[in-house]
């Protein structure tokens, strides 16, 4: 009998890891947003064997969720995120956050721009930290600690991500920053002089040569204001030459930027 057993739980455990396999799984599902006095859609990735074990995992909150795991609800192609973890390691919890429409400008934005309102990203992040991860750390096995979270985005997420990191590294330990939007508001420059950083925190930059001309500049300038203040080891900006601002570049930079955000070292 307790070979019969051995064998099943070895048989369970090669069809999860094996190469074959394939059984993550997208969970959606509305999430009461009082921070934003809205409802948000919430799609969750879980990953292969997830239901078959009582491990826990490591948390990335990422938004524009649309664009993550389904062509059919993308605005211009998707991430494929859950192609993509199916098979890297290690495995990750990921909670997509759907953007707001025509609110997005305005939740993903920390400091209003003249010309394009926005400017409510306090309250969009206040969401997450005090609303939506309770909530996930509570109804999932998920690693709560700030060095098992991690913020992710591309353009107007890149941008939230990279404020959420620097106000809230209590929270968030680690930070993919893909097309910032730093040129939204100049205040983004000032508050990150300006933040002490009492934890250490891991960032990944990315950028493409056929993005908006003042993209790489702007995120190396934003370097230049983190350089005396994280070790040098925790900041990474990957240049793609003739990359665009697409999703076409966001996906095939993602398994590389997930594999160094993860590596643990430094504590984190």
């Amino acid at each position: 009998m307790e070979l019969k057993l051995f064998l099943i739980t070895l048989l369970i455990s090669l069809n999860c890891h094996g190469q074959a396999a394939n059984n993550s799984e997208i969970r959606i599902f509305q999430h009461p947003a009082p921070e934003l006095d809205t409802l948000k859609t919430i799609r969750v990735y879980l990953p292969p064997c997830y239901g078959q074990s009582e491990k826990r995992y490591p948390v990335i909150y990422m938004h524009d969720a649309q664009n993550l795991f389904d062509a059919k609800t993308a605005f211009a192609g998707e991430w494929e995120i859950d192609e993509s973890l199916d098979g890297l390691e290690p495995e990750v919890i990921v909670v997509g956050i759907d953007n707001g429409g025509e609110k997005r400008v305005e939740e993903l934005t920390p400091f209003p721009n003249e010309k394009y309102g926005g400017g409510n990203g306090e309250a969009y992040v206040n969401y997450i930290i005090n609303s939506l991860k309770p909530y996930i750390d509570e109804n999932f096995r998920s690693k709560p600690q700030r060095e098992h979270t991690a913020v992710f985005g591309s353009s107007l997420g890149g941008l939230i991500s990279f404020y959420a990191a620097l106000k809230h590294p209590e929270t968030f330990g680690k930070a993919g920053v893909f097309s910032p939007s730093f040129w939204f508001s100049d205040k983004i420059y000032g508050f990150a002089e300006n933040t002490e950083f009492k934890e250490e925190i891991k960032f990944y930059f990315l950028a493409g040569t056929r993005e908006d001309e003042t993209l790489i500049s702007n995120i190396r300038k934003m370097i230049g204001l983190l350089d005396d203040r994280i070790p040098e080891e925790n900041i990474f900006f990957k240049v793609i030459e003739e990359g665009e601002h697409n999703e076409a570049l966001w996906r095939e930079a993602f398994p590389i930027a997930f594999s160094w955000l993860m590596e643990e070292r430094n504590g984190l």
